[in-house]
C-alpha cells in the first residue's frame, strides 16, 4: 500500500500554488498517492484562461470578474507590485530552468496526482465545472477528510 499525502490549497497566490505543486510532484515521484484539494481562492489556479459563458446571477458574475482566471494570472503573496512581481519570478524560474505553474500542474496530472475542486466553494463563488480545467475531480470536505485520514503528510497552503 502506497503512502498518502494530501494538500489543501486554500491560497490563490502564485508562489504558494507553485510550492504546493512542487511538493505534490515530489511526493508522487516517491510513489505517494497525492491529493490536492482546492478550496476558496485556490480554485482560481484551476480556472481556464478563456471566458466561458455560463448562466450566473449578478454576485456570481462579480466574483468571476474579480478573481484571477487561471494559473497564469495569479499574483504573488509578497512583492506583487501591481502584477510586476509575478512576471519577475516567472523570468527567474525560466532562467533557472524551473517548470512554470501550468507545467507543474500538467506534470502532476501525468503522475496521477488527484486534483479535487471543492464543490461547496464552487457553489459559493459561482464557479461552474465547465470554467475549470479538464481532468479534475469534484467533491466536498468529506472526500478530502477520507483521503487525509490515511495520509502520512497533510499540508494546508
Amino acid at each position: 500500500m502506497a503512502d498518502k499525502s494530501t494538500i489543501v490549497l486554500f491560497s490563490g497566490e502564485l508562489d504558494k500554488a507553485i510550492a504546493a505543486f512542487i511538493i505534490a510532484n515530489g511526493a508522487a515521484a516517491y510513489d505517494h498517492e497525492v491529493t490536492i484539494f482546492f478550496t476558496f481562492w485556490g480554485l482560481n489556479a484551476l480556472r481556464k484562461d478563456e471566458v466561458i459563458q455560463t448562466k450566473k446571477g449578478f454576485l456570481e458574475k462579480a466574483f468571476g470578474w474579480m478573481m484571477p482566471r487561471g494559473a497564469n494570472k495569479l499574483g504573488l503573496s509578497k512583492m506583487n507590485f501591481g502584477g510586476l512581481g509575478p512576471q519577475m519570478i516567472k523570468q527567474v524560474m525560466k532562467k533557472h530552468n524551473a517548470l512554470s505553474l501550468p507545467q507543474l500542474m500538467e506534470l502532476a496530472q501525468e503522475q496521477g496526482v488527484k486534483l479535487v475542486a471543492c464543490t461547496m466553494t464552487m457553489d459559493l463563488l459561482g464557479l461552474k465545472q465547465e470554467e475549470l480545467l479538464d481532468g479534475l475531480q469534484y467533491a466536498g470536505v468529506a472526500a478530502y477528510l477520507g483521503d487525509a485520514s490515511n495520509g502520512k503528510v497533510n499540508l494546508f497552503i
